[in-house]
């Protein structure tokens, strides 16, 4: 029977899953450039160290883009500000793919990062005003799990086509597939948007929270964990494991398909156990990354834990996301965009070091002892967050995007209240009997976050 949202129980609105298409979409912007750099290089007359810059400028655009848009498009309704971004982001692709000079890709690849941390930031919003509290988590799981199946479908196939058509063909079927991805938005995101209550010292004020810094503190430190060793897994395959170039890719798909199961699973655990969940997945995730140094010299056992790698460590993605914009209460805007920049500032940091570590006396096995150590370190936040408890404020997105069952039910509500306080002619009776009840209520939803 369907809810008063329009939808069956348990079933996630089909917006969500709309705007998980254009996480794909972006998601695979941001990762196909890996494996067009041959084609880049050579179209655009530059060395491959200087295409892998493209790369770099995409993951700073989303870095300072992510915040920064998502203020400068505040008080803009929500969804033209998703289908401005996915016009930006057609644009830029469209012009990367005419261009024959390095700087203007370059250039029109930070445009595009800026109109991704513009989607991503108000889309993540949408999508959990949609699911309601219920299936926040869910949701974010189900948009997440856009950028993940990206890497598994998105980047292999950019990547074929790209040695067939070029590196314009990947821009030229990225650009295209987002003008539809926009029209898509203008049909399925409602109209009746709340916005004009938006203020700039409510979504800094949501900043103060302790515990938004302890869960976007942890979706870096474990991002950096799995990509630092992610990063340099190909020549760990080739030159460790005795895995053949040409089959590299196929694990790297396992990956891919681990990344997919993980969010899935963190999606539908981490709404009854988030603090359980994910403290799991972190000390599992640090477990397979610390066996990847013993064991990667066998190709089987190398493959698994590339696999496993995924799956545990894109477990806690979904649920400290979701928890950050619990934390924001009224103004997730913000709060939405850090944790793209936080992300983001994990893949770039966790590289970093692991590069380092490559080159040092460590060698192959530098980057997976540097991502145990990230990935344990997420362990530290988690556990402070399950010290101090993760319950907040519920009103995730209602103050910007309310359902419309959401809206109609309040004056229902007061009405029903009205009602049984005439049939009483007890309401100071009664409100004195619900404020006694009060703390009991407060305990029991404690201890349910707390678990």
């Amino acid at each position: 029977m369907p809810s008063t949202s329009g939808t069956t129980p348990g079933k996630l609105p089909f917006v969500v899953w709309v705007l998980a298409a254009g996480t794909f979409l972006m998601g695979t912007t941001e990762f196909v450039i890996a494996g067009l750099l041959p084609e880049l290089s050579t179209g655009l007359g530059v060395s491959t160290s200087q295409a892998g810059l493209l790369i770099t400028a995409f993951a700073i655009g989303m870095i300072i883009g992510a915040p920064t848009m998502a203020l400068a498009t505040l008080r803009l309704p929500q969804r033209r500000t998703l289908i401005l971004a996915l016009a930006v982001f057609s644009l830029g692709h469209v012009v990367a793919a005419l261009s024959t000079s390095f700087t203007v890709v370059l250039a029109a690849r930070v445009v595009t990062a800026l109109a991704t941390g513009a989607f991503w930031s108000v889309g993540f919003v949408v999508a959990t005003a949609a699911a309601g509290p219920e299936r926040a988590t869910r949701a974010t799981g189900v948009m997440i799990g856009g950028l993940t199946l990206a890497n598994v479908v998105g980047v292999p196939i950019g990547s074929f086509a790209g040695q067939f058509a070029g590196w314009r063909g990947p821009f030229w079927a990225l650009a295209v597939l987002s003008a539809l991805a926009a029209v898509f938005i203008g049909r399925f995101i409602p109209a009746q948007e709340q916005r004009a209550t938006v203020s700039l010292r409510a979504e800094f004020s949501a900043l103060r929270q302790g515990r938004l810094w302890l869960a976007l503190s942890a979706a870096m430190l474990i991002m950096g964990g799995v990509l630092a060793t992610y990063s340099y897994v190909t020549p760990l395959l080739t030159d460790r494991a005795g895995i053949p170039a040409s089959a590299v890719p196929f694990v790297l798909i396992a990956f891919g398909l681990g990344a997919l199961g993980g969010t899935t699973t963190g999606g539908r655990l981490g709404e009854r156990r988030p603090m359980a969940t994910t403290i799991t997945a972190a000390a599992a995730t640090a477990l397979v990354l610390f066996l990847m140094i013993p064991l990667s010299t066998n190709a089987v056992t190398a493959t698994v834990l590339v696999f496993l790698m995924g799956l545990t460590g894109f477990t806690v993605n979904p649920v400290v996301t979701s928890l950050a914009m619990r934390f924001a209460g009224d103004a997730p805007t913000l709060t939405s965009a850090l944790t793209t920049s936080a992300f983001n500032v994990g893949v770039a940091g966790g590289s970093f070091v692991a590069g380092a570590a490559l080159d040092s006396s460590l060698g192959l096995t530098g980057p997976p002892l540097v991502g145990t150590v990230v990935a344990a370190l997420t362990l530290l936040p988690l556990i402070a967050l399950a010290v101090h408890g993760t319950s907040g404020s519920s009103r995730i997105v209602a103050q910007r995007t309310a359902p419309a069952h959401a809206l109609t039910d309040v004056p229902e509500q007061t009405r029903s209240r009205r009602s049984a306080s005439r049939e009483n002619g007890a309401t100071d009776h009664a409100g004195s009997r619900a404020r006694r009840q009060q703390p009991a209520r407060h305990a029991r939803a404690a201890r349910q976050d707390l678990s």
